[in-house]
């Protein structure tokens, strides 16, 4: 089910002509921190509140979790996936799941995380975002950076504010503005968000290419960034992605804050949180479901959940790393 821990070299696809190696910018980042395998046991918190998106979904502690191997970890890799032994009893609050978030937060900071696998398959609403560690939310933001449903194959990302922040909906990026309006209560929270080009972002398809890096630039005079670069597309010759030209490309996602969105008034230092739920406002909403093809195995979405144990195998997070840098003498 999981990967081996193997030592892959890659050097990016992304391609930048300069005439010469002076043309290019000095990286301003420094990394401050890196977690891979047990780091993340003692740098995020696991939690067990109810799923503010109404999900059909039991989240579990740590000690939970790590029993009933609902999170593994190893040298180099870092799992968090989904109960597929057994049905969910109708008085149950779920399906038992993992949500997690940092313990620290950053402000301006420059986020790259390498996945092997996320969660794909009918009723599962995985996200990696961050929000706002002072709050209240949506005070202090909320950045999706990798979020979809059911089968979807192209990410969605998003950001979720306070009203007076609105994006152009022509803007310098690849992928394709869905929505402009970032207020949280404008047209029942659906945010301001980007779906990207390539197929292979999100769910079954990224995970046949044997998943990639996502990279998350939150800055406060640049804006928000965001870019996916697939394991596939990179020469077996030698790094990770190099971050300076990457910051040179065109993002997937782009949302410039700028007077139409004071950076200062909608956002501070963010906590990172991954998650997995099923069904809630958006994959179980009846338009949702009834729209993709998951409405022939169930009437409900909830009902899915609650009796096909078997279907939530491929539901889990496989994570290689999360490398966070931020910029020169910031140590948040």
């Amino acid at each position: 089910m999981y990967t081996r821990c193997v030592i892959l070299v890659f050097v990016s696809l992304v391609v930048v002509v300069v005439n010469a190696q002076s043309l290019l910018p000095s990286f301003t980042y420094n990394l401050i921190v890196s977690y891979v395998g047990y780091d993340f046991l003692g740098n995020f918190s696991w939690e067990t509140a109810d799923d503010l998106t109404h999900g059909r979904v039991n989240y579990v502690d740590q000690a939970t979790a790590l029993k009933d191997n609902l999170t593994f970890v190893s040298d180099c890799k870092f799992v968090m996936r989904a109960d597929d032994t057994k049905k969910v009893a109708e008085s149950a609050r779920g399906r038992d799941s993992v949500r997690i978030h940092s313990l620290n937060a950053y402000d301006d900071a420059l986020f790259v995380l390498d996945i092997s696998h996320m969660p794909e398959g009918c009723a599962t609403w995985p996200a990696w975002w961050t929000l706002s560690e002072k709050g209240p939310w949506p005070y202090g933001g909320e950045i999706d950076i990798i979020e979809g449903v059911n089968l979807d194959q192209r990410n969605l990302a998003s950001l979720h504010t306070t009203p007076n922040c609105t994006m152009p909906k022509v803007r310098l990026q690849t992928g394709s503005t869905e929505s402009t309006s970032c207020d949280t209560s404008v047209n029942y929270n659906q945010g301001c968000g980007v779906s990207f080009s390539e197929q292979e972002s999100y769910g079954a398809s990224f995970n046949a290419v044997g998943g990639g890096f996502y990279i998350m630039e939150k800055s406060s005079t640049k804006g928000i960034s965001v870019w996916f670069i697939t394991r596939d597309s990179l020469l077996l010759l030698g790094g990770e992605p190099p971050l300076d030209l990457v910051l040179l490309s065109i993002p997937d996602a782009y949302f410039p804050t700028n007077i139409n969105c004071d950076y200062s008034k909608h956002f501070n230092a963010h906590r990172i949180v991954f998650d997995l739920t099923f069904c809630g406002d958006w994959a179980g909403s009846e338009s949702v479901w009834n729209a993709s093809t998951c409405a022939t195995k169930a009437s409900t979405c909830d009902s899915f959940v609650d009796n096909n144990p078997d279907d939530f195998t491929e539901a889990y997070w496989e994570i290689n790393s999360l490398k966070i840098y931020t910029p020169h003498g910031l140590l948040r």
